[in-house]
């Protein structure tokens, strides 16, 4: 293959990138109210955003993947979702000063995410970040998403560039275990959604950024 980009970062998206707790954990939460139960604080539901939807549903209601219903309470937490996608996103503070400075820099940049491209999509055009990413990989873009490497290596060929000389970022562990099996530097955010932060620097990451103006710090350290 020919590289065409010498190097370029990835990021995960939700816990990373933008703030999409409030409408997640609204729906989980609608969850319990169908079942008659009282809804569950905040602060405790965010910490699994990161960790995709089974993750929310079992804190929330206790289903699991194995359960006949499954699919179907899925699909309902998921509709509700899509009703109030752009409801309540935004971007962490510092992150559009950390994207413009890789854009002012020339590193190319692009999202790696866990969350399916029919939800992705049109959060990336809400957010004007459509025609700014070099490349953009979802839950749905390859048979294997995160933590395995598949969609990683797939957004590295669709920029043209060796995966030896990017950086992976996001804020759970299964984002750096993707990172170093692609074989990228990685690092990882405290400020996102990870319910256990104490075992954060047992993950191995490169790098460890406590605010997006630390990710600057953490790319400029890394790729030199």
């Amino acid at each position: 293959m020919e590289f065409k980009v010498s190097r370029a970062v990835f990021f995960d998206f939700d816990g990373t990138l933008v703030d999409s707790a409030k409408d997640l954990v609204e729906c989980a939460n609608l969850q319990r109210l169908k079942r008659n139960k009282e809804p569950l604080p905040f602060e405790y539901l965010k910490n699994f955003v990161s960790r995709g939807t089974p993750a929310m549903l079992k804190e929330a209601i206790g289903l699991l993947k194995e359960d006949p219903d499954y699919d179907l309470i899925r699909e309902e937490y998921l509709t509700d979702y899509r009703e109030r996608l752009t409801q309540n996103i935004r971007f962490f503070d510092g992150i559009p000063e950390m994207l413009e400075d890789l854009d002012n820099k020339r590193i190319p940049w692009g999202i790696v995410t866990n969350k399916p491209s029919n939800l992705t999509i049109p959060l990336l055009n809400f957010l004007n970040l459509t025609h700014r990413v070099i490349s953009s990989t979802y839950g749905d873009s390859a048979p294997k998403s995160k933590p395995h490497p598949d969609t990683i290596f797939l957004a590295c060929d669709q920029a043209s560039v060796n995966p030896s000389n990017c950086i992976y970022v996001g804020d759970d562990q299964r984002d750096i275990e993707a990172g170093k099996a692609a074989g990228m530097k990685t690092i990882i955010l405290t400020y996102g959604y990870c319910p256990e932060p104490e075992m954060i620097p047992e993950w191995g990451a490169d790098f460890i950024a406590h605010t997006p103006a630390e990710i600057t710090v953490g790319i400029d350290k890394l790729f030199k």
